[in-house]
């Protein structure tokens, strides 16, 4: 079985041959290391090797890693579903939360955020394979509620995330990453100056760095399968 510091290189061999086949591509995209499920030593293996940026899906799960690992300054990053009786201790702890999808969340998550923090960073999470069994709002709806979110005061709208319809075609992953990636450019468009799109992850990054993603959720590939 490979280290998690091998698992890391061989991550970043293949970002930087993604980018190296996409010419008009900027030359680098940020690595999200998905830590669910996964033991605060093993974060800290990662933090030491230089990723600051960790995604949890489970509030009752981060919160004891957090306090664990809050000597390391990480960047922490909600990514699971909202509940509304958890936007206060998610408005508290993280530092950006991409799956937003309801404006009810995020008036809830500016709300809460406690005045001492800077603003907290946001990404619409969008249903762009409009698949019944996941979260997001629907891309029709993206910019209304996108709109509504920047007028937010303690809340910084960065950009869009996304889980596509699984697919193994390489041409299907990039068709539904380009579909986000259209909806990014419209709501630039728009004035809104995002800077984020969260989308690919261990099994589809290359298709996903093809259409213009500048933040990768990798976990499975870093630190290997996860046990029950």
């Amino acid at each position: 079985m490979n280290s998690v510091a091998d698992n890391l290189k061989t991550v970043q061999s293949r970002v930087k041959a993604a980018l190296a086949s996409t010419p008009k591509r900027p030359n680098n995209a940020q690595i999200l290391a998905v830590s669910k499920q996964q033991p605060a030593d093993a974060i800290r293996t990662l933090a030491a090797l230089g990723l600051r940026d960790f995604g949890e899906n489970y509030l009752q799960e981060a919160l004891p890693k957090q306090q664990q690992l809050q000597d390391l300054g990480l960047v922490w990053h909600f990514i699971g579903h909202i509940q509304t009786n958890k936007t206060r201790l998610i408005a508290s702890h993280f530092d950006w939360v991409q799956s937003v999808d309801r404006l009810k969340i995020a008036q809830r998550l500016n709300d809460q955020r406690p005045a001492e923090l800077a603003v907290l960073n946001i990404c619409l999470q969008v249903n762009i394979s409009a698949e019944e069994s996941k979260a997001g709002v629907a891309p029709a709806g993206v910019e209304q509620l996108a709109l509504a979110i920047a007028a937010l005061p303690r809340l910084k709208l960065r950009g869009l995330m996304a889980i596509p319809r699984a697919a193994t075609n390489y041409a299907e992953q990039v068709q539904a990453f380009g579909r986000l990636q259209a909806l990014f450019d419209q709501l630039n468009g728009k004035g809104l100056q995002l800077d984020t799109l969260s989308m690919g992850m261990s099994h589809d990054l290359e298709a996903a760095l093809a259409a213009g993603a500048t933040m990768l959720r990798i976990g499975q590939a870093l630190f290997g399968p996860r046990t029950a």
